[in-house]
């Protein structure tokens, strides 16, 4: 005999199966508790102080694919006339990869270049700005390398400036934001690549981020099979810029914003000396600002060492003030005679 289920017993069993795909719906199969996948370098630093703020395998060399463009942009703004007319090189014609698709004895401003370079990532406005710059890509691969250790980015090699694979062509997380914080000072640097789109050209900025976190100011996307999904993000909120890289990243988006609302949600903007701000009789010519979290705030302390024998004119030296957290000097400056 066929036992039937009550319809109690059958409103509870419907509701049990609802709530069980309910669960799995809600967390698919490997899915963490974390918004996003680690990446396998990851950095974020501070514009203004250059000061490391978090940090994973940051000194670890890697493939950086198209990120490599912002130190091939940056060397073209600081040396170039934007206005300037490049005649295309049969060279940057039909180079592999993303592209604008350039042409052998077309004619483009230096400007145009650099948009199609950072918004469109394109490989042969790589090569045509650096033929421009150099004359071949060996000289400015070698511009680069200058150019990089005077940023302080000294465990990278650039083999060329458009990041195709190359086992010789490495950077750290730490070098490339390094390199980024200063490109982030250029100001016609952060206006091309905070722009959504480029309307002379017709061209939409490849990077998601303008459009999905607050506060994002650029920079630049990257992937090959061999770098795997790298970016390069510029960031203000607050009066705190940041950069932030991660390469290698699955989830390079998500990871990112992981990383940014946490360094903001840790750290504040301090101004712990203003320009011209007076100490007795003596003045600071520059202003200094540090990112501290509220912990490192209290364990500030500021010294302020008075010239022997003392000033007697305006304008004469009149001592020193160094400024610590705990017992390491983040800035020192020479302070003088306030004219009366």
């Amino acid at each position: 005999m066929t036992m039937r289920k009550s319809p109690i017993i059958r409103v509870l069993a419907a509701g049990m199966i609802a709530l069980f795909l309910a669960v799995c719906f809600s967390f698919p199969c490997g899915r963490t508790t974390r918004a996003a996948s680690e990446s396998r370098a990851e950095c974020v630093v501070e514009v203004e102080s250059r000061r490391i703020l978090s940090g994973k395998n940051e000194d670890t060399p890697l493939p950086e694919a198209s990120t490599t463009k912002i130190l091939t942009a940056i060397l073209i703004l600081d040396d170039c006339d934007l206005d300037a007319e490049v005649t295309v090189a049969a060279e940057a014609e039909g180079v592999e990869g993303s592209s604008i698709y350039l042409r052998a004895g077309e004619r483009y401003s230096v400007k145009d270049l650099l948009y199609g370079l950072m918004l469109r990532s394109g490989n042969d406005c790589a090569v045509a700005l650096a033929l421009y710059h150099s004359g071949s890509i060996e000289a400015f691969a070698a511009e680069m390398n200058e150019k990089a250790v005077l940023l302080g980015a000294c465990d990278s090699r650039f083999v060329n400036p458009h990041g195709l694979p190359d086992r010789r062509h490495r950077t750290t997380a730490r070098d490339l934001a390094l390199i980024s914080a200063y490109a982030m000072e250029n100001e016609t640097f952060r206006e091309i690549v905070s722009c959504k789109y480029y309307a002379p050209r017709g061209w939409k900025n490849k990077n998601k981020m303008l459009w999905n976190y607050d506060g994002a100011v650029g920079i630049k996307t990257g992937f090959t099979l061999e770098a795997g999904r790298c970016l390069v993000t510029g960031a203000e909120r607050e009066g705190m810029k940041l950069v932030c890289v991660v390469l290698d990243s699955p989830q390079m988006y998500e990871r990112t914003a992981e990383l940014l609302d946490g360094t903001y949600a840790s750290y504040r903007m301090c101004e712990l000396c203003g320009e011209g701000a007076r100490f007795g009789e003596l003045c600071a010519m520059r202003r200094f600002a540090y990112p501290l979290t509220d912990s490192e705030r209290k364990r500030i302390r500021t010294l302020i060492e008075r010239a022997d024998p003392p000033p007697v004119r305006g304008g004469d030296f009149g001592g020193q003030m160094k400024i610590y957290l705990e017992n390491n000097l983040l800035f020192s400056q020479n302070l003088y005679m306030i004219e009366k």
